[in-house]
């Protein structure tokens, strides 16, 4: 079953690979002096977002989007999933996809069905406003839509960077650090959308820095390995650079005074998220794996924890309390998926949830594997409990 927004303009994409600047005349305003610390307040009628953010890769940002947003969808949230991944696997994933190919299909349909051709308007000056695009679904499980990515959103790119550097003076760019989150918003308002997850490309560019500034909250996935160890000390030095960027941009009169003015929340910090680690018996990590997890989670609560008290981006201890946790304790940590990640991905269909037949097993290999399954349907059970009772706080 298919996304049913009744909108009939097909919005056509520019294929040129350059710098997209709006052709509107420049002009120099000024910025005003006072600033202030954005509210962070979520409970506005608008969708919370939550964004999955780490600049390393391979850490399974693009599986835990859509495992924990099905299971957050079968506890009764109306979950949009957003890939803006310019490699689109979470888009391939869930529509089942494996090749370029197939992606394309959704690309030739009319109407706005991906993230570029959302925020063409915007960003290639068209004189129409954003509207919601047409989202993808489940048969299975209604709750769960998706927002399809674009190859084309890395274009997007470089013009975003310099409005988000000249934005203060350049009225010709002020409409585009708010385009995206309106984007995302007006599509979850006319879904009915709870909860709005948001999955981010390794990286540490200009859109990024744009779509974690605008979340209400974010997750950061690791791996158990040395470099998930360099990237929290890397996200250390960012993020708080991010955060002065977003107080500085808020209180800019230009994007004030935007058609998608920037959303005024202050991203909080949900925790880490660590995976992709070999069990031994009594299903625990092996030693190797063991000490990198305790090195990652010292490094976060030594160094990373810290800074962002500083700025602002993490929520009262009562809250991690309330959800079972300590501040700097991984929100969900759990093995590799091993052999049930190509059948997940074959059938569009969560590790925890695959059919008997959908696993392609018998005998005692399959009932090995349906208590991984039962494992992993705990895990992300109890995970999604955390994330809403952190972002119910």
């Amino acid at each position: 079953m298919r996304g049913s927004y009744p909108h009939s303009r097909h919005l056509a994409t520019q294929a040129n690979g350059g710098i997209i600047l709006p052709s509107l005349r420049y002009l120099l305003v000024g910025i005003s002096t006072r600033e202030s610390e954005p509210s962070g307040d979520h409970r506005n009628g608008m969708a919370t977002q939550i964004a999955l953010f780490n600049h390393k890769g391979g850490v399974s940002k693009t599986t835990t989007a859509f495992n924990l947003g099905y299971k957050l969808a079968q506890k009764g949230k109306k979950v949009l999933l957003v890939d803006c991944d310019p490699q689109c696997n979470l888009t391939g994933m869930f529509l089942g996809f494996t090749g370029a190919d197939e992606i394309s299909k959704i690309y030739d349909q009319p109407g706005i069905r991906n993230i570029r051709a959302g925020l063409a308007p915007a960003f290639e000056s068209k004189p129409i406003p954003l509207a919601p695009v047409i989202c993808e679904s489940l048969p299975n499980e209604p709750n769960l839509l998706l927002l399809p990515g674009h190859i084309g959103l890395a274009e997007y790119e470089t013009t975003l960077g310099i409005a988000q550097e000249l934005s203060g003076s350049l009225p010709t760019l002020q409409n585009l650090p708010g385009a995206m989150s309106h984007l995302f918003q007006i599509t979850a308002k006319h879904y009915g959308v709870d909860l709005i997850l948001v999955d981010m490309s390794p990286s540490l560019g200009p859109i990024n820095q744009n779509l974690l500034t605008t979340s209400n909250f974010f997750l950061v996935p690791m791996a158990p390995d040395y470099f998930s160890v360099m990237a929290t000390d890397s996200l250390a030095a960012v993020l708080p650079k991010w955060k002065d960027w977003l107080v500085k941009a808020l209180n800019t009169r230009v994007l004030q005074d935007a058609t998608y003015p920037l959303p005024h929340v202050s991203p909080k910090f949900l925790g880490t998220i660590i995976q992709k680690y070999r069990l031994r018996s009594g299903n625990t990590p092996s030693t190797a794996f063991q000490k990198w997890i305790d090195d990652i989670e010292k490094k976060v609560v030594e160094v990373l924890i810290p800074v962002l008290r500083e700025k602002d981006m993490l929520l009262p201890v009562e809250a991690y309390a309330k959800a079972g946790l300590k501040v700097g304790e991984p929100l969900l940590q759990m093995s590799d998926f091993n052999g049930l990640i190509a059948q997940s991905q074959k059938h569009s269909a969560p590790v925890f949830a695959l059919t008997d037949e959908q696993l392609e097993q018998t005998g005692i290999v399959l009932e090995r594997t349906k208590r991984s399954m039962e494992q992993f349907d705990k895990l992300f059970s109890e995970a999604a409990d955390r994330v809403i009772a952190l972002v119910n706080y």
